[in-house]
């Protein structure tokens, strides 16, 4: 099949960062050895209240994208451990060319209302994600696929409700014809936007919303907005990650302080992260329960682009300046004791294109910094803010970024705390920010490959480009290298395009993320994986 080689390749790299320096995870504590194992158990997670209903073509952070993740598979899926490229509902996926795939489905999958997952199932939900009459916020993740712009033109009311390039053969194939060949397509089909939906979806997508049926290991049992989202294990589940546990509860922390505590009193089971806070005592209070690992995962600041006052050559060199004004270093160690590495670049470690550049705009230069946001005409308004949600533990660094900004350029610049997740996210995707607004943002890879940092963030009118970011020269560059004939090709292609993003600066990278996180003592076999989320399926409950 082709892309098989490049998935061992993807899989290398990923293995060596992630064995590099990974400390706990990989077996029970010593407080849990020995325990009986209750195969029907339910364990807790540290979650956050998902931005929009829980519909896979809807979900492009990490509130909702986990529980779909959980609850639908689509054609292929990744290697927890490796990160390496597999098939899930897909039998195989055929092609010459890149640009033209045949989709044989496996047999016996079934949605958890007992409906046959079909390849109707899989072009149906593609059509109705792409069509823009039904405002998904991933919407572009369809663009590849040839009559894309016939669902979702640029301008005024679409011309079919079916994308031509997508024909159903039979109910166990279908087959897809992209506008042009994208060498890791197979990579992509695994991102949860492109999973399959029942026939129940499309008569109420609206309360599906609410209660979304999958084909994944977890079925939905209940939401309660605010509190937790409750899932129970599928046991006519036909992929090979079957559920060892009863389900997974995903937890809603007003505070990630709160969740570490209920962490120490077995409250919850597992964490998304450990708040910085706690980040000096964690491995002492968790001992063999502590989880340390690299993961492919960035953490940014965003300017909003598209405000008039971002405009013009110049203003790039305010946003080299602000990047050269923060001591990412000095703040990694003191404020984040150490948990997270300086960023480089756009592209996180264990990612197929990734380099380690050594680009002046990403090295702290207060003296460099100044000069270079006189020549741009200074900051508009000369105040800055930066957006954070006050539940993920970011205040801490935020007002650090800010005094660093502050101490190296004179430019006021406080954080701008919001209440929780869904609320700085709905600020952020709306795109009503002021120049002076930047906003905290974060990235983890949709797939093993640097377009995911890329392509998915920066192209014009991608679902992630939440600063409006648009550039004739990166869409060019973009484009070259969808149409590279091997996935490393294409990834060399884009590693062009991040310079363009250096010279640019429509977000400023600060560190690359690790997986800090920790378990109960009424677990065990918790590990996490290549983009630090704990591998679900694998987690053992103990019985009490």
């Amino acid at each position: 099949m082709r892309g098989a080689k490049s998935a061992a390749w993807v899989a290398g790299a990923i293995a060596v960062a992630l064995t590099a320096t990974a400390c706990g995870g990989g077996s029970s504590s010593k407080d849990s050895a020995g325990g009986a194992v209750d195969p029907d158990g339910v364990f807790s997670y540290q979650g956050v209240e998902p931005q929009n209903p829980l519909q896979p073509a809807n979900a492009n952070e990490v509130g909702g994208g986990r529980v779909l993740d959980n609850l639908f598979r689509g054609l292929t899926e990744f290697d927890p451990k490796t990160g390496a490229l597999k098939m899930a509902a897909a039998e195989k996926i055929e092609t010459k060319d890149s640009q033209h795939f045949t989709v044989t489905l496996k047999p016996g999958w079934t949605f958890h209302n007992g409906e046959p997952v079909t390849s109707s199932s899989f072009v149906d939900a593609w059509n109705w994600g792409a069509n823009t009459k039904n405002a998904q916020i991933n919407s572009s993740w369809f663009e590849d696929i040839k009559g894309y712009e016939d669902v979702h033109p640029a301008s005024g009311d679409p011309k079919t409700d079916k994308m031509s390039g997508l024909q159903v053969k039979d109910d166990k194939t279908f087959t897809i014809e992209l506008k042009q060949p994208v060498s890791y397509f197979q990579y992509k089909l695994g991102y949860v936007a492109l999973s399959p939906l029942p026939k129940a979806f499309f008569k109420d997508p609206k309360g599906f919303g609410q209660k979304p049926v999958g084909n994944g290991p977890y079925q939905f049992v209940s939401w309660d907005h605010n509190v937790k989202i409750t899932t129970k294990r599928f046991d006519n589940y036909k992929g090979d990650d079957k559920a060892k546990n009863g389900g997974v509860i995903f937890k809603v922390y007003p505070k990630p302080e709160a969740a570490y505590q209920d962490i120490l009193s077995n409250n919850l089971d597992t964490l998304d992260q450990v708040d910085p806070t706690d980040l000096s005592k964690y491995k002492q209070d968790l001992g063999d329960r502590a989880i340390d690992q690299p993961m492919a995962g960035t953490v940014n600041i965003g300017f909003a682009m598209y405000d008039d006052a971002w405009k013009g050559v110049d203003k790039a060199k305010v946003r080299q300046g602000l990047s050269m004004a923060i001591d990412r270093k000095s703040i990694g160690e003191k404020v984040l004791q150490g948990s997270r590495e300086p960023a480089t670049g756009f592209v996180a470690p264990g990612t197929v294109g990734y380099q380690k550049n050594d680009s002046d705009v990403f090295k702290f230069n207060p003296d460099k910094a100044k000069q270079l946001i006189k020549e741009g005409g200074g900051v508009p308004g000369n105040k800055l803010t930066i957006l954070y949600n006050s539940d993920g533990g970011h205040q801490g660094w935020v007002d650090a970024v800010c005094n660093s900004i502050t101490q190296a350029t004179g430019i006021a610049c406080d954080g701008n705390p919001k209440p929780d997740f869904k609320t700085a996210r709905d600020l952020i995707t709306s795109k009503k920010l002021k120049a002076g607004e930047m906003y905290r943002t974060g990235w983890q890879a949709d797939y093993p490959h640097n377009a995911s940092f890329l392509a998915d963030v920066f192209r014009t009118g991608a679902a992630s480009n939440d600063s409006g970011y648009s550039s004739k020269e990166f869409d060019e560059m973009a484009d070259k290298a969808d149409k590279a004939k091997t996935p490393e090709e294409s990834a060399k292609l884009y590693g062009e395009a991040e310079k363009i993003l250096e010279k640019d600066m429509p977000q400023i990278p600060l560190w690359y993320y690790k997986s800090n996180a920790g378990y109960s003592t009424h677990v065990k076999n918790v590990t996490y994986d290549w983009i630090g989320q704990p591998v679900w399926t694998q987690v053992e409950v103990l019985k009490k």
